[in-house]
């Protein structure tokens, strides 16, 4: 079953990256007493995701930081050096980049996508949302290709 907007946030581990490699990095660590905008994207360097979704929210993170939000977070069914080096890629500095490399996080959210048939293998499909500690008070999925209700712009106009 789908999550939804006032649903709490699954308890679940995540991996960043560290200074000495990747760290593992709890949900409740993520979100608990914060406000955090959460995008997730299909794959790290995929065309869309690296040429619209993550820029969007480069650009816009500091106006959306200036709107009360503590945590800008992108999270793929990636592993750590992958969503680090992507990050750098894109000069993501000010976002969380998060691996759910085996997508239990994704799975607990009910939000797979199954990128099988292109190869890709259980991935996450494309969305954002707004969570205040813990509870999620906006859930944007994208209904099909492209990105519109995820974007960063239609996630600030909910600031």
């Amino acid at each position: 079953m789908t999550i939804k907007a006032g649903d709490t946030i699954p308890a679940a581990t995540l991996k960043t990256m560290g200074a000495e490699g990747p760290v593992d990095i709890t949900t409740d660590e993520i979100f608990k007493g914060k406000k955090v905008l959460l995008f997730a994207v299909p794959g790290a360097f995929t065309p869309g995701c690296s040429k619209a979704h993550l820029p969007g929210y480069v650009v816009n993170a500091d106006k959306i930081k200036a709107a009360g939000v503590d945590t800008i977070a992108c999270m793929a069914v990636n592993d750590a050096f992958v969503m680090d080096a992507w990050g750098k890629a894109q000069n993501a500095e000010e976002l969380l980049m998060l691996g759910d490399g085996n997508g239990d996080f994704t799975a607990a959210l009910g939000l797979e996508l199954d990128g099988t048939g292109f190869g890709l293998g259980k991935r996450s499909q494309r969305f954002a949302m707004l969570v205040e500690d813990g509870t999620i008070t906006h859930l944007n999925v994208e209904p099909g290709p492209g990105i519109d209700v995820s974007s960063a712009e239609t996630m600030m106009a909910l600031l």
